[in-house]
């Protein structure tokens, strides 16, 4: 999973002892999207040029880039903004399905507890968005 926790039986040692995984949540339009924290190198200003994936929506703003890294080098998603950083318990992810046929870069879901209702939070791997685009 290009280096990902979440959803890794391989994880870190550390991640499984503590049964959690820190997921950064960031909004584009008006869905919101989950990322394993570990893989964003910062938040940026965003560049014209930054890449925008139509099956995620388009930014109403875009003001703001996740930067991640790739083995070419950097990669930027653009988004309009980060909702936060919240440590998910094990129990409460959940992989995607095989016969679900989701893009490659959608990984699992989330059940973001911290919002009451237990709604699902698309998980996304941020390298594998740059394939969907032809840039790898």
């Amino acid at each position: 999973m290009s280096g990902n926790v979440l959803l890794d039986e391989e994880a870190p040692e550390q991640e499984r002892a503590l049964g959690e995984v820190d997921v950064l949540f960031f909004q584009i339009g008006d869905s919101e999207y989950g990322t394993d924290a570990s893989s964003v190198l910062r938040i940026d200003r965003a560049l014209p040029d930054d890449l925008t994936v139509r099956e995620l929506g388009l930014p109403h703003k875009g003001h703001r880039a996740l930067v991640f890294d790739t083995p070419e080098g950097e990669g930027h998603l653009k988004v309009d903004g980060v909702n936060g950083v919240r440590s998910i318990p094990l129990a409460g992810l959940r992989r995607m399905p095989a016969a679900a046929a989701a893009a490659s870069y959608a990984v699992g879901v989330c059940l973001d507890l911290d919002e009451g209702a237990g709604r699902p939070v698309l998980l996304i791997d941020l390298a594998e968005t740059l394939k969907t685009q032809g840039r790898h």
